[in-house]
């Protein structure tokens, strides 16, 4: 029972993050719909369904990276106000995981639609 107890703390915690990023953090709800637009097409269009997954999954990725941008950035903020290099280096790298993420799911597509 204890088990239970806590996934249903960890997903209470969880979804409180996504929804606290919506409300925000303009970023994620911008790639929120553009995963939705990526999604409807992935469902219409004549693909495969290993091609769909990889599509779905990478939209996801994206998302699951920009949450955790969220994360390092309110973690610096609260730490210090102050520009500091570090501090800099940090942002930068999570917002350069976004982009590594989103440029996996271009590259899909991409792969999928020309091939």
């Amino acid at each position: 029972m204890e088990f239970l107890r806590r996934l249903k703390l960890r997903c209470i915690w969880s979804w409180a993050g996504v929804v606290a990023t919506w409300k925000s953090e303009h970023s994620f709800r911008s790639w929120v719909w553009a995963n939705l637009v990526s999604g409807v097409l992935a469902l219409i269009l004549p693909i495969s369904p290993a091609e769909r997954a990889l599509i779905l999954a990478l939209g996801i990725l994206i998302l699951a990276a920009e949450l955790l941008n969220t994360a390092i950035e309110d973690a610096v903020d609260y730490i210090s106000t102050e520009d500091h290099p570090l501090a800099k280096r940090a942002k930068d790298a999570g917002s350069a995981g976004v982009a590594v993420a989103a440029i996996a799911a271009g590259v899909a597509w991409v792969v999928i639609l020309i091939g």
